[in-house]
């Protein structure tokens, strides 16, 4: 055990991911003790750079990132007392890894959760309007006390019980890919929370999920707005969205970059979503047991499942 780390495992999940690893690895390695992989079976460097940092290589066929992080948690034998989630695109700023050091040991025993901000990059920039920043996320608990709730996107970690507090600094997702990686991306995104939107009407799954509540915590309030976009006519609420986004607040003050993010993001995205849930309606009705088969049939996923 290093002394001069504190007692935490970094769970990072990975597919072909030679641009970005060494850099997150970089950010990783003098403040965790451990380093777990959780791969999909790349076939690039991944591994390689992997094993460069002395992590923990582990390979499963990916579900979506709440199986695969499950999997980790279970299968990756952590050791330590805390575990944080990093993607593989993502990085600890140095105000979060200063924050870690000296704040993590010192914490009580009742709080198994920690909260960070999130700040996402977009052209290699940092986006800070549009409702972007500051975007808390539950990253880090005690090993034992949390597992990714099942759901097919916006997946969150849940605590199965204490309190939770926050460290300052950013957890910074910048993805170096350019923009036909990110839409294609993003099309593969649509399916899965169309899918993800029809099991909130027709309970294909059964998922425990985090609660929405206006007055709760981060993840608590943006669920409780998404539940009420959800509730806005198909074609609609993209729009609606976007305003809010670029007009509202104030995406529009990012320039050319606010535009594109928005135009894309909260435009084209979300009116894609809404396009693929008409589509499973014009072919498969609101049959249940018909749109079951049209996601089985289509894409090949089995809907009634997500681990």
């Amino acid at each position: 055990m290093n002394k001069n780390k504190p007692s935490l495992t970094a769970l990072v999940l990975t597919y072909n991911e030679e641009m970005h690893l060494k850099r997150c690895l970089e950010s990783l390695k003098d403040i965790c003790e451990d380093i777990v992989i959780i791969d999909s079976f790349s076939n690039d460097e991944t591994e390689n750079i992997a094993k460069e940092f002395g992590a923990r290589f582990y390979q499963n066929p990916f579900v979506n990132h709440a199986v695969q992080l499950n999997w980790g948690i279970e299968n990756g034998e952590i050791n330590t007392d805390w575990v944080i989630r990093v993607d593989a695109d993502e990085y600890i700023s140095d105000e979060l890894t200063s924050s870690i050091k000296n704040e993590l040991p010192t914490l009580k025993e009742d709080i198994t959760g920690v909260r960070v901000k999130r700040l996402m990059y977009f052209f290699n920039k940092p986006l800070k309007k549009s409702g972007m920043y500051p975007i808390w996320h539950l990253k880090l608990w005690r090993h034992g006390k949390a597992l990714c709730e099942k759901r097919w996107m916006d997946e969150r970690m849940k605590l199965s019980d204490g309190e939770t507090t926050t460290l300052e600094g950013d957890l910074i997702d910048n993805n170096l890919n350019n923009l036909t990686w990110w839409t294609q991306k993003h099309n593969s995104y649509a399916t899965r929370e169309a899918i993800d939107i029809l099991d909130k009407i027709y309970n294909f799954t059964n998922s425990d999920v985090v609660n929405a509540n206006l007055f709760g915590t981060a993840e608590e309030r943006r669920r409780w707005f998404k539940k009420k976009y959800l509730n806005l006519p198909l074609f609609v609420r993209p729009i609606i969205f976007w305003f809010i986004r670029y007009i509202i607040q104030g995406g529009f003050l990012e320039g050319k970059r606010g535009f594109i993010w928005n135009a894309l993001q909260c435009g084209w995205y979300r009116f894609l979503v809404d396009a693929k849930i008409y589509e499973a309606y014009i072919v498969a009705g609101k049959d249940k047991d018909k749109l079951i088969m049209y996601f089985k049939d289509t894409y090949g996923y089995d809907i009634t499942k997500i681990g």
